[in-house]
């Protein structure tokens, strides 16, 4: 079974949020309940990072056969190009927690209408709504041809 990263983990430890009858769109309750799966995500993302910088430490050999050194140097290249991308997303998931503490998380950034609480679970860092969304992805397709 393939190792999942803190970015596929992440979401295995949270409650889903249960709206009341009635309930207002991104009171503080949902924001807190997004702000805790965002810093949960984000610690995860920097156990992750401390993991690495340490598994490198200790495994860093200058291997006397070309090939085990390649393999090594192969390893740290894909490890390092995860933890990358790991970083352009914890800066995106801070990016969001500032949204929250502005008051304007939850909304879509191009109409305006409610990204919905199950989208949000689903992406927390999600700033459009599926409709929007899905017209960006058609358009970057048709540009690419």
């Amino acid at each position: 079974m393939p190792k999942k990263t803190a970015a596929q983990s992440n979401f295995n430890n949270f409650t889903p949020y249960k709206a009341k009858k009635g309930e207002e769109y991104m009171n503080e309750k949902q924001r807190e309940h997004f702000r805790g799966i965002l810093l949960s995500w984000k610690s995860e993302l920097m156990e992750e990072v401390d993991r690495t910088v340490s598994h490198m430490k200790d495994e860093a050999a200058n291997f006397p056969d070309p090939a085990d050194r390649a393999t090594q140097e192969e390893e740290f290249s894909l490890e390092l190009r995860t933890r990358d991308r790991e970083r352009k997303l914890i800066k995106k998931i801070e990016k969001t927690i500032n949204l929250i503490d502005a008051d304007d998380y939850g909304f879509c950034e191009a109409c305006g209408v409610e990204i919905g609480i199950q989208r949000l679970e689903a992406r927390p860092t999600a700033t459009q709504c599926i409709d929007c969304k899905t017209l960006d992805e058609i358009k970057e397709r048709h540009q690419m041809g």
